[in-house]
């Protein structure tokens, strides 16, 4: 399929990455059955050794029985699946790496761990001195544990702690039920390598199976069966794994994805993303994924909605994952009314993952509250741009001028004037604070604070074609007197730390 811009030239964000510069490499032992020589009685050692048997190695610990602690005498007591330890009552010497698949040390001295390593290396056995980088040919790394999935983490031995928090992170993004999951992909595997060609096919499948990972609860015989059928459905019909998925990508920054956002975008086939999604946003997407620019922007060439929909259909029918990405939340003024209403027209299954609106971004970089119970009873979000390029004939300025309500316009920077003019023409005073920010969240994020009746001038200075968002009502009076104290508002915020205007009309 040809891209929507034939004549367009690719961003750099659109291009996939070659693979970066390695500490380390990244390896996995299959240590079932398999010998391990190791030497230590201390606690560090007992750790490592109850890691290994749960691994199911065969583990040889040389250790007089005085010099072990007693947390390695619990760990010696333990029943192991698969694995076992066995205790020598002997120093470790130059026979015990016969055989051996690893070697593991715990050595109070340097000298005593240079002759362990030397010894095993000699040997051609890889070796680990517990927290003796030196004298390791291998790591371990920390661990997140939802066997048959292992998750290993490595910092290189530079900052422990760093890998024990990002553990801490990872296990609260892969649910306990994913045991269950991983247990059941081996039950379907043969059937799916039987069945199913290499391929499209074949990651259709595990592309489903894993998005129901993620969202239900532990499979049952339920899940199995569905597995089994979705099977036999790509083998009728390969097209079967088509599917979109409408995806609100936040107001820029790449820390404001939902967990979901991000599992949609690196199970995508095709990406169909907006002009204002940043290159961050896109580099956690799957590298192999087909991306193209669908953007919408005031003043410059356009892709026309139908044919971002008819794109969409084209790819979910020939079995695609297409990712439709779009700025800030898919329901706000996205067009995604026309969107799913033309994939239902075409039978194509379709999901919305939603996303942090620019409005939240904005009270957020401003460091206030839309619904102050003491200043706004409710909040509006109404569009600057009607379909003809104008403000929308058909608002009622009346009722939007209203000073008990904080009013967030979208797409509304060339309209400043005229929003200005048609709100304080229906009766909302020109000393109304509003607030003005472009690129939110974004590094070169700009805000503003001011007055409606200066509302066109702030504009003006901040850049009328770039992505603007416009508040409106009491609840940013304090960003005003804190502007005119000499007070940078929303600072520390979510959003970051970014240039601040304070603008006056001309």
């Amino acid at each position: 399929m040809k891209p929507v811009f034939p004549n367009r030239p690719e961003t750099a964000a659109a291009r996939p990455q070659r693979v970066g510069e390695l500490s380390v490499l990244p390896v996995f032992f299959d240590l079932k059955g398999r010998r391990v020589a190791m030497a230590g009685g201390g606690d560090g050692a007992a750790w490592k050794a109850e890691l290994l048997a749960a691994a199911g190695a065969l583990v040889d610990l040389y250790e007089p029985a005085e010099s072990l602690s007693e947390e390695m005498r619990t760990v010696l007591a333990m029943t192991f699946a698969g694995g076992r330890i066995t205790h020598h009552h002997r120093p470790w010497a130059l026979d015990v790496f016969a055989g051996a698949a690893l070697a593991v040390a715990d050595c109070e001295t340097t000298a005593g761990a240079q002759a362990f390593f030397c010894a095993a290396r000699s040997a051609g056995v890889p070796v680990n001195v517990i927290d003796k980088p030196a004298f390791c040919s291998f790591r371990f790394g920390t661990i997140v544990n939802r066997s048959p999935v292992v998750v290993g983490i490595s910092t290189d031995g530079a900052a422990p702690i760093l890998g024990q928090a990002i553990r801490r992170r990872i296990e609260t993004l892969l649910p306990a039920t994913l045991t269950g999951w991983a247990k059941l992909a081996a039950k379907v595997r043969a059937e799916v390598m039987e069945r199913l060609e290499p391929g499209p096919l074949r990651r259709a499948f595990w592309e489903r199976f894993s998005d129901e990972a993620f969202t239900r609860k532990a499979p049952d015989e339920a899940a199995e069966a569905d597995a089994r059928r979705f099977v036999s459905d790509l083998v009728a019909a390969p097209q079967a794994g088509g599917r979109v998925t409408l995806v609100g990508a936040g107001p820029g920054e790449a820390e404001l994805l939902t967990l979901k956002a991000v599992r949609a975008l690196q199970a995508a086939d095709v990406i169909l993303f907006d002009d204002l999604v940043s290159d961050d946003i896109l580099e956690l997407a799957r590298r192999e994924a087909k991306r193209m620019l669908v953007g919408k922007r005031a003043s410059r060439d356009s892709c026309r909605q139908e044919d971002i929909n008819r794109t969409m259909v084209q790819f979910a029918r020939a079995g695609k994952h297409v990712v439709r990405l779009k700025s800030g939340d898919v329901s706000v003024f996205g067009r995604s009314g026309e969107e799913i209403a033309e994939l239902k027209r075409a039978g194509i299954p379709v999901r919305i993952v939603p996303g942090i609106t620019a409005a939240s971004a904005l009270a957020a970089g401003f460091g206030v509250s839309l619904t102050h119970r003491d200043r706004a009873q409710q909040v509006r979000f109404v569009t600057g741009h009607s379909k003809k390029g104008d403000l929308p004939d058909d608002l009622n300025w009346a009722t939007l001028a209203d000073d008990r309500a904080t009013t967030i316009f979208y797409m509304g920077g060339r309209m400043a004037p005229r929003i200005s003019a048609m709100l304080i023409a229906h009766g909302l005073p020109g000393e109304t604070p509003v607030a003005v920010a472009a690129n939110i969240s974004r590094d070169d994020e700009t805000r503003a604070v001011g007055r409606l009746a200066d509302l066109g001038a702030i504009v003006e200075r901040i850049g009328v074609d770039r992505p603007i968002l416009i508040g409106v009502g009491r609840v940013f009076a304090d960003c005003e007197a804190e502007a005119l104290a000499g007070f940078e508002p929303g600072q520390g915020t979510a959003a970051g730390e970014t240039s601040r205007l304070r603008a006056k009309a001309s």
